[in-house]
């Protein structure tokens, strides 16, 4: 007999439509190729940054204009992050503003750059991003905090929801009370060295903060042999990753899915759908599943 647990979990599982976010990070050349492919496949989320070090925002932009231009998708189909990289995490012979600018001219600057290269209009200024993040804190929580700030005055504007990357509970927390604008989004590491975030995914979940995993597979190969994500993906018939992202997804993560390969794109989504039919069919089984998994990575019971 299924409890309400259980049911519970489904339902979660029901709502996270669509079940990821595209990552564009070291795609380079490919970028425009593989974001378009991604579009085909049916992802609807996409993560990018103002970082050319890894990230080439550009091509992002001119593969979503090319994708509304032949009807896959519209923009308001479209979720869209980019975020602001400090000096520390570029490429000194390649940023988009100048790094002994200081802070306020730094962020304007990039910002622009944003707008310019994911602009769905002819007019940047007439466009908007749905999240930007701080993609670190600053060195210090002072300038974190100033940081935060002038990205306020875009919002709700050119910047619908402000956010933050690889980040601590202590600093999020700061942010949060001292903050007008309150973070929706966190995006950091899922892996054992942080422990899964436990507290601070506790935090985000208490505070209506989405929290976004990265590396999810790539931080996990012990988590991708385990017992519960092999039982479940014996059970469905899908690959270990499919069974460890849909787990993964049902502590409440968004996952950020960065595959190069337009089979993987389309055989994730698939996945995830079956393991989510599965699953409201085999309550009892993906409750104890569900729970193994739990306990392996040290999640409280909810």
């Amino acid at each position: 007999m299924a409890n309400s647990t259980s049911i519970q979990s489904i339902s979660r599982m029901q709502d996270a439509q669509p079940p990821f976010i595209y990552g564009t990070a070291w795609k380079k050349d490919q970028t425009k190729r593989l974001v378009k492919e991604a579009l085909v496949a049916g992802f609807r989320h996409v993560d990018t940054a103002a970082q050319p070090r890894h990230y080439q925002e550009h091509f992002v932009g001119e593969a979503l204009r090319e994708a509304y231009a032949e009807g896959i998708v519209k923009r308001e189909d479209i979720y869209l992050q980019t975020k602001y990289t400090t000096p520390a995490g570029q490429d000194v012979s390649n940023m988009p503003y100048n790094p002994s600018a200081p802070l306020e001219e730094q962020i304007k600057t990039s910002v622009a750059s944003s707008m310019s290269n994911l602009r769905h209009k002819r007019n940047p200024k007439e466009c908007y991003v749905d999240c930007l993040l701080l993609h670190s804190p600053l060195p210090a929580i002072e300038q974190t905090l100033e940081a935060w700030k002038l990205l306020e005055s875009y919002v709700p504007n050119q910047i619908r929801t402000l956010g933050i990357s690889n980040v601590t509970l202590p600093i999020l927390h700061t942010i949060y009370e001292n903050s007008t604008i309150k973070p929706s989004v966190v995006q950091n590491r899922f892996y054992p060295q942080t422990r899964y975030d436990v507290p601070l995914r506790a935090f985000c979940a208490e505070h209506d903060i989405v929290y976004q995993s990265f590396w999810t597979l790539t931080g996990n190969p012990a988590l991708l042999r385990s017992k519960p994500v092999v039982a479940l993906a014996d059970a469905v018939g899908v690959e270990a990753s499919v069974a460890l992202y849909t787990l993964v997804m049902d502590l409440g993560v968004v996952v950020l899915n960065g595959t190069t390969s337009s089979e993987h794109m389309r055989n994730d989504l698939e996945g995830i759908a079956k393991v989510r039919t599965w699953a409201a069919r085999h309550l009892d089984e993906w409750t104890k599943i569900n729970a193994t998994f739990e306990q392996q990575i040290g999640q409280p019971s909810r």
